[in-house]
């Protein structure tokens, strides 16, 4: 497979598998909110359930996603050096802060937190429009 081709298709994936994980973390936090206003036990059950699949599922595509961009970090050299990249890198970590963030919320859900101000939960579910609002610029428009 010549460079050029390798280069595409691994584009192709790294963006597959980062709609898959976004989409993950636009609704885990969504069932978070539904998980601590739940009012009995099979609905919490329920939940948990769903929550630890979901996980599951967007820890995958995180994975892929961050492979699929090592290589083409690796195919793309020079990239490490520009600063709309150093920014992306920058918010990617951010990003996968919030990844273990929402591990942290399923358990502590698992273990009783139970309110009816989901207030800050809330705002949690907001953040990733935040994150990809500013990687896809950064990637695309390159401004800086």
């Amino acid at each position: 497979m010549q460079i050029a081709s390798l280069y595409l298709w691994s584009k192709a994936f790294h963006l597959i598998f980062m709609v898959t994980w976004f989409a993950g973390l636009f609704y885990l936090p969504r069932l978070f909110i539904y998980h601590a206003e739940a009012d009995d036990q099979l609905s919490r059950n329920r939940f948990h359930l769903m929550e630890k699949r979901l996980f599951i599922i967007m820890t995958i595509g995180a994975c892929l996603t961050v492979i699929f961009g090592l290589i083409l970090i690796y195919i793309n050299t020079g990239i490490e050096r520009q600063v709309w990249f150093q920014m992306k890198f920058i918010l990617i970590i951010g990003l996968i802060f919030f990844h273990l963030k929402c591990w942290y919320w399923i358990n502590k859900l698992y273990n009783g937190f139970k309110t009816k101000n989901t207030k800050n939960l809330r705002l949690f579910n907001e953040i990733p429009v935040f994150f990809l609002l500013s990687i896809v610029i950064l990637a695309i428009l390159k401004p800086l």
